[in-house]
């Protein structure tokens, strides 16, 4: 039960199938050898993790790219609702995230904070995933159960620097409401101020935030 307990808080699977250890490991011939031998592609380890969760973990792009091709499931949730499209988002794995794109991934699905991929794409100052994201289609003013935007997010857990200030740029040319305040009533030009994020202030304020 302790090394379940590492897994879950480690965001880590467990590698309890021989598919899942060969995708932990990006090894291509074994994932096709397995599944020849018709293993259960979206089998699920003690996190609730797929082989492809697994792959998107350690981004293994042979490997996520081999399991995605032969049907694994892109949006399949783990016990902490990760699954390979929110985490490939969430973490910037930017070729893993873009076949998920073109194999179903499911635009509104959330992550446990409520979130969609965007807004831990955005904190995070993922540049490329963000823009990714956004030309995909992914809702810009959705709000997670923090009661933040990617925009509130990118400002408030974000360090105002160059990625930070170009995502802010990204979401905002994308029509993002420039004054969707948090729970609080606090606006993102206002969060910006208070931190001092003179330039992502200059962009907020010629898009008309106040």
């Amino acid at each position: 039960m302790a090394m379940a307990s590492v897994s879950l808080t480690s965001g880590k699977a467990m590698s309890e199938t021989p598919l899942h250890a060969a995708a932990a490991k990006d090894d291509v011939e074994a994932i096709k050898k397995l599944l020849s031998d018709k293993v259960k592609i979206d089998a699920r380890d003690r996190s609730g993790a797929t082989a492809l969760l697994v792959a998107t973990h350690e981004n293994r792009i042979s490997a996520a790219a081999a399991l995605i091709e032969a049907g694994s499931d892109v949006n399949a949730k783990d016990k902490i609702n990760d699954s390979p499209y929110l985490y490939a988002g969430a973490r910037g794995h930017l070729e893993i995230l873009m076949m998920t794109l073109t194999h179903g991934a499911d635009l509104k699905s959330t992550n446990r904070y409520g979130g969609t991929a965007l807004i831990p794409a955005a904190e995070r100052g993922h540049v490329e995933t963000v823009r990714t994201l956004i030309e995909a289609g992914v809702e810009v003013d959705h709000v997670n159960n923090l009661g933040w935007t990617a925009l509130l997010e990118a400002i408030i857990l974000g360090d105002g620097g160059d990625r930070h200030q170009r995502i802010v740029e990204l979401l905002v040319k994308a029509e993002a409401d420039v004054n969707l305040a948090d729970r609080e009533g606090v606006t993102p030009l206002q969060h910006a101020r208070s931190r001092g994020y003179t330039e992502i202030e200059k962009i907020l304020l010629a898009a008309g935030a106040r």
